[in-house]
């Protein structure tokens, strides 16, 4: 699977895992010059406090449009170490 936004590969990885519809990806295989992060947070009701990134690629900024929960609760603990994208980031 791939992530990518602006044409840019963004995260690539064979090891997905899909939550509720979403790829969460290893953290690990995110290109880590086009994360910045993000202040915002975010409290799911069965998964946690989530965190963000801000995604950039050349002078472009995606605020907010990588996700990540740093401590999952016990019911999510498979995406512990993982982050999904939105906002315009294709996952193909």
């Amino acid at each position: 699977m791939k992530a990518i936004w602006k044409n840019v590969v963004i995260a690539e990885s064979d090891k997905t895992v899909v939550v509720e519809g979403n790829h969460y990806f290893p953290a690990s295989s995110l290109m880590l010059e086009h994360f910045k992060p993000s202040n915002t947070k975010t409290t799911c009701g069965w998964k946690g406090v989530a965190s963000y990134y801000n995604v950039v690629v050349d002078d472009s900024v995606n605020a907010d449009a990588a996700w990540f929960y740093s401590e999952p609760k016990s019911e999510a603990s498979e995406i512990k170490g993982y982050v999904a994208f939105w906002k315009g980031v294709v996952i193909s």
